[in-house]
Protein backbone atom coordinates (compact mmCIF):
# COMPACT_ATOMS: atom_id res chain seq x y z
CA UNK A 1 0.00 0.00 0.00
CA UNK A 2 2.60 2.47 1.02
CA UNK A 3 4.46 1.98 -2.48
CA UNK A 4 0.71 2.35 -4.16
CA UNK A 5 0.40 5.71 -2.53
CA UNK A 6 4.24 6.96 -3.63
CA UNK A 7 3.34 6.45 -6.88
CA UNK A 8 0.49 7.96 -6.87
CA UNK A 9 2.02 11.08 -5.38
CA UNK A 10 4.83 10.95 -7.80
CA UNK A 11 2.16 11.45 -10.44
CA UNK A 12 -0.74 13.30 -8.81
CA UNK A 13 -0.20 16.72 -10.39
CA UNK A 14 -0.73 15.02 -13.85
CA UNK A 15 -4.22 13.95 -13.17
CA UNK A 16 -7.25 16.65 -13.12
CA UNK A 17 -9.32 17.53 -9.59
CA UNK A 18 -12.55 15.30 -10.14
CA UNK A 19 -14.88 18.33 -9.94
CA UNK A 20 -18.82 18.54 -8.23
CA UNK A 21 -21.68 20.23 -10.50
CA UNK A 22 -23.45 21.54 -7.74
CA UNK A 23 -27.12 20.72 -9.44
CA UNK A 24 -26.40 17.30 -10.23
CA UNK A 25 -25.02 16.67 -6.35
CA UNK A 26 -28.36 18.81 -4.62
CA UNK A 27 -30.85 16.61 -7.14
CA UNK A 28 -28.85 13.08 -5.73
CA UNK A 29 -29.23 14.49 -2.57
CA UNK A 30 -33.16 14.64 -2.62
CA UNK A 31 -33.74 11.91 -4.73
CA UNK A 32 -31.70 9.83 -3.09
CA UNK A 33 -33.07 10.92 0.29
CA UNK A 34 -37.09 9.76 -0.86
CA UNK A 35 -36.50 6.20 0.24
CA UNK A 36 -36.17 7.38 3.79
CA UNK A 37 -39.13 9.68 3.42
CA UNK A 38 -41.75 7.17 2.12
CA UNK A 39 -40.81 5.07 4.75
CA UNK A 40 -42.01 7.68 7.28
CA UNK A 41 -38.46 7.91 8.47
CA UNK A 42 -35.74 10.86 9.31
CA UNK A 43 -32.30 11.38 9.46
CA UNK A 44 -31.23 12.83 13.21
CA UNK A 45 -27.86 14.36 13.01
CA UNK A 46 -25.39 14.36 15.68
CA UNK A 47 -21.72 16.45 15.87
CA UNK A 48 -22.33 19.03 13.47
CA UNK A 49 -20.07 21.41 15.10
CA UNK A 50 -17.01 19.04 14.36
CA UNK A 51 -17.08 19.66 10.85
CA UNK A 52 -14.82 22.66 9.54
CA UNK A 53 -15.61 25.15 6.87
CA UNK A 54 -14.59 24.09 3.43
CA UNK A 55 -11.47 24.86 1.46
CA UNK A 56 -9.43 22.95 3.72
CA UNK A 57 -8.68 18.86 3.09
CA UNK A 58 -10.81 16.53 5.21
CA UNK A 59 -11.09 13.00 4.92
CA UNK A 60 -15.04 11.70 6.45
CA UNK A 61 -14.42 8.02 7.66
CA UNK A 62 -17.43 5.98 8.14
CA UNK A 63 -18.94 2.66 8.91
CA UNK A 64 -20.87 0.99 5.64
CA UNK A 65 -23.93 -1.25 6.39
CA UNK A 66 -26.65 0.31 3.76
CA UNK A 67 -26.43 1.00 0.15
CA UNK A 68 -27.67 4.70 1.06
CA UNK A 69 -25.12 5.23 3.53
CA UNK A 70 -22.98 7.23 1.14
CA UNK A 71 -26.41 9.46 0.49
CA UNK A 72 -27.09 9.84 4.47
CA UNK A 73 -23.37 10.83 5.30
CA UNK A 74 -23.30 13.56 2.40
CA UNK A 75 -26.80 14.73 3.39
CA UNK A 76 -25.47 15.31 7.12
CA UNK A 77 -22.91 17.60 6.46
CA UNK A 78 -24.45 21.14 7.52
CA UNK A 79 -25.25 23.01 4.61
CA UNK A 80 -23.29 25.92 6.18
CA UNK A 81 -19.98 24.74 6.02
CA UNK A 82 -20.18 24.40 1.73
CA UNK A 83 -18.42 20.84 1.75
CA UNK A 84 -19.84 18.44 -0.53
CA UNK A 85 -18.34 14.94 -0.22
CA UNK A 86 -16.57 13.10 -3.17
CA UNK A 87 -16.41 9.34 -2.83
CA UNK A 88 -14.45 6.48 -4.09
CA UNK A 89 -16.83 4.25 -5.58
CA UNK A 90 -16.87 0.99 -6.43
CA UNK A 91 -16.22 0.98 -10.41
CA UNK A 92 -19.32 -1.52 -10.89
CA UNK A 93 -21.56 1.01 -10.72
CA UNK A 94 -19.68 3.47 -13.26
CA UNK A 95 -22.05 1.80 -16.08
CA UNK A 96 -23.73 4.23 -18.87
CA UNK A 97 -25.64 6.82 -17.75
CA UNK A 98 -25.66 6.02 -13.65
CA UNK A 99 -21.53 6.78 -14.17
CA UNK A 100 -21.81 10.08 -15.52
CA UNK A 101 -24.26 10.90 -12.68
CA UNK A 102 -21.58 10.25 -10.33
CA UNK A 103 -18.74 11.80 -11.88
CA UNK A 104 -20.40 14.98 -12.34
CA UNK A 105 -21.47 14.75 -8.46
CA UNK A 106 -17.92 14.72 -7.78
CA UNK A 107 -17.13 10.88 -7.41
CA UNK A 108 -14.62 8.64 -9.59
CA UNK A 109 -14.34 4.62 -9.98
CA UNK A 110 -11.88 2.22 -7.66
CA UNK A 111 -11.08 -0.96 -8.41
CA UNK A 112 -11.18 -2.62 -4.85
CA UNK A 113 -9.69 -5.93 -6.42
CA UNK A 114 -6.22 -3.98 -7.49
CA UNK A 115 -3.59 -1.85 -6.66
CA UNK A 116 -5.54 1.04 -8.20
CA UNK A 117 -3.13 3.69 -8.74
CA UNK A 118 -5.00 6.00 -11.00
CA UNK A 119 -7.69 6.16 -7.80
CA UNK A 120 -5.44 6.87 -5.60
CA UNK A 121 -3.93 9.64 -7.35
CA UNK A 122 -7.24 11.37 -7.54
CA UNK A 123 -8.31 10.44 -4.10
CA UNK A 124 -4.88 12.93 -3.49
CA UNK A 125 -5.93 15.73 -5.81
CA UNK A 126 -9.37 16.36 -4.08
CA UNK A 127 -7.56 16.20 -0.87
CA UNK A 128 -4.33 19.04 -2.33
CA UNK A 129 -7.96 21.02 -3.89
CA UNK A 130 -8.93 21.45 -0.12
CA UNK A 131 -12.17 18.98 -0.81
CA UNK A 132 -13.67 16.39 1.31
CA UNK A 133 -12.94 13.07 0.43
CA UNK A 134 -15.96 10.30 1.72
CA UNK A 135 -14.31 6.80 2.60
CA UNK A 136 -15.69 3.70 4.08
CA UNK A 137 -12.60 2.05 4.93
CA UNK A 138 -14.59 -1.39 5.74
CA UNK A 139 -14.05 -1.70 2.61
CA UNK A 140 -17.57 -3.54 2.17
CA UNK A 141 -21.14 -3.21 3.67
CA UNK A 142 -20.27 -7.02 5.38
CA UNK A 143 -17.90 -4.86 8.16
CA UNK A 144 -14.91 -5.84 9.02
CA UNK A 145 -11.37 -5.12 10.06
CA UNK A 146 -10.50 -1.20 8.77
CA UNK A 147 -8.12 -1.07 5.56
CA UNK A 148 -5.11 1.32 6.19
CA UNK A 149 -5.31 3.10 3.23
CA UNK A 150 -7.07 6.32 4.94
CA UNK A 151 -4.29 6.79 7.33
CA UNK A 152 -1.74 6.75 4.55
CA UNK A 153 -4.20 9.10 2.64
CA UNK A 154 -4.52 11.45 5.03
CA UNK A 155 -0.93 11.47 5.64
CA UNK A 156 -0.13 12.54 1.93
CA UNK A 157 -2.94 14.66 1.85
CA UNK A 158 -2.09 16.60 4.90
CA UNK A 159 -5.41 15.88 5.59
CA UNK A 160 -7.37 15.26 9.22
CA UNK A 161 -9.98 12.32 9.45
CA UNK A 162 -13.44 12.78 10.46
CA UNK A 163 -14.81 9.17 12.26
CA UNK A 164 -18.39 8.72 11.67
CA UNK A 165 -20.99 6.14 12.69
CA UNK A 166 -24.41 5.64 10.63
CA UNK A 167 -26.89 3.39 12.62
CA UNK A 168 -30.46 3.02 12.34
CA UNK A 169 -33.19 2.20 14.56
CA UNK A 170 -36.85 1.39 12.88
CA UNK A 171 -37.73 4.43 10.79
CA UNK A 172 -34.64 6.23 12.50
CA UNK A 173 -31.74 7.33 10.88
CA UNK A 174 -28.69 8.38 13.70
CA UNK A 175 -25.39 9.94 12.05
CA UNK A 176 -22.78 10.74 14.71
CA UNK A 177 -19.78 12.96 13.34
CA UNK A 178 -16.76 12.91 15.67
CA UNK A 179 -14.19 14.84 16.35
CA UNK A 180 -11.32 15.38 14.24
CA UNK A 181 -7.99 13.41 14.21
CA UNK A 182 -4.76 14.90 13.26
CA UNK A 183 -2.42 13.14 10.00
CA UNK A 184 0.35 13.92 12.37
CA UNK A 185 -0.75 11.45 14.44
CA UNK A 186 0.90 8.77 12.08
CA UNK A 187 -0.33 5.86 10.65
CA UNK A 188 -0.59 3.40 13.26
CA UNK A 189 -1.99 5.44 15.94
CA UNK A 190 -4.42 7.29 13.46
CA UNK A 191 -5.71 3.83 12.01
CA UNK A 192 -6.25 2.50 15.74
CA UNK A 193 -7.79 5.62 16.78
CA UNK A 194 -10.17 5.74 13.70
CA UNK A 195 -11.47 2.43 14.56
CA UNK A 196 -11.98 3.02 18.40
CA UNK A 197 -14.10 6.38 17.23
CA UNK A 198 -15.93 4.50 14.78
CA UNK A 199 -16.67 1.45 16.67
CA UNK A 200 -18.14 3.96 19.46
CA UNK A 201 -20.28 6.33 16.73
CA UNK A 202 -21.65 3.78 15.88
CA UNK A 203 -22.92 1.78 18.71
CA UNK A 204 -27.29 1.97 18.97
CA UNK A 205 -26.96 2.66 22.83
CA UNK A 206 -24.40 5.37 22.16
CA UNK A 207 -27.43 7.97 21.12
CA UNK A 208 -28.04 8.07 24.51
CA UNK A 209 -25.37 10.43 25.32
CA UNK A 210 -26.18 12.96 23.06
CA UNK A 211 -29.95 13.66 24.61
Amino acid sequence: MLDLMTDASQAGARVPVPTVDPLVYEAVMQLTYLPVLLSGGHLEVHGREYVPPAGTPLIVACNHRSGLDPFVLARGLPPQSGRRIQFMAKQELFFPILGDIIRRGGSFPVDRDAKDVGSVRMALRVLQAGGTLGIFPEGSRAGGQLHGGVALMALKGRAPVMPAGLTRHGKRWVLRLGELLPYTLGARALMTQLEVEIERLSQPEFGQLWD
